[in-house]
């Protein structure tokens, strides 16, 4: 009898563990994930991921003319946690955009009440940009002249369209940068 019971209790612990990770948004008949492959194919969907300050960070579908905010809303909203001066909601997505919502306070440090220390990369000054760590003299410059012919940057990640701004900058200063003044 003992055997049964913890068989039973076994396989009741891993089926809770796989529900889990199914996803709820997922199609539930074969004919709704037909109707979501047509859609796709069909160019009326756009395919963007958001990671950072978000509930579910993710790949998500969204209509064409889709802005910044339906993804958001499609990641389950921003946590308390998210810098909204580092993100524009009214942001037209495009296809295979990737958006990065930073944080206001330091992740690594739980008891942290100081928000971080950040530059605005629309508005801020040469100086001004290099006391982020990663922002030589030479590659605020770049970010300085670059907005100067470009106009304001519409998404941090557009800093890496800067010359000398790569994955591994992006990384260093992602939660160090905002589009707006406080």
């Amino acid at each position: 009898m003992t055997k049964v019971f913890i068989g039973v209790l076994i396989v009741t612990v891993v089926m809770i563990v796989i529900f889990q990770f199914v996803d709820p948004s997922a199609p539930a008949t074969i004919t709704q994930a037909i109707d979501t492959v047509t859609n796709v194919n069909s160019g009326d969907t756009i395919s963007v991921s958001i990671t950072g300050e978000v509930t579910r960070t993710g790949t998500y579908l969204l209509d064409n003319g889709a802005l910044l905010s339906d993804l958001i809303k499609a990641a389950s909203g921003v946590t308390s946690n998210a810098d909204e001066l580092a993100y524009d909601t009214s942001y037209v997505l495009s296809d295979g955009l990737a958006f990065y919502i930073a944080p206001k306070y330091n992740n690594t440090d739980v008891c942290s009440m100081e928000p971080i220390t950040k530059v605005n990369i629309n508005a801020d000054s040469k100086e001004d940009l290099q006391i982020v760590n990663g922002l030589g003299s030479s590659t605020a410059a770049a970010i300085v002249s670059y907005r100067e012919k470009n106009g304001p940057y519409k998404r941090i990640e557009d800093i890496k369209n800067v010359s000398g701004i790569g994955n591994a900058t992006f990384e260093k200063v992602k939660n160090y940068i905002r589009l707006r003044a406080a």
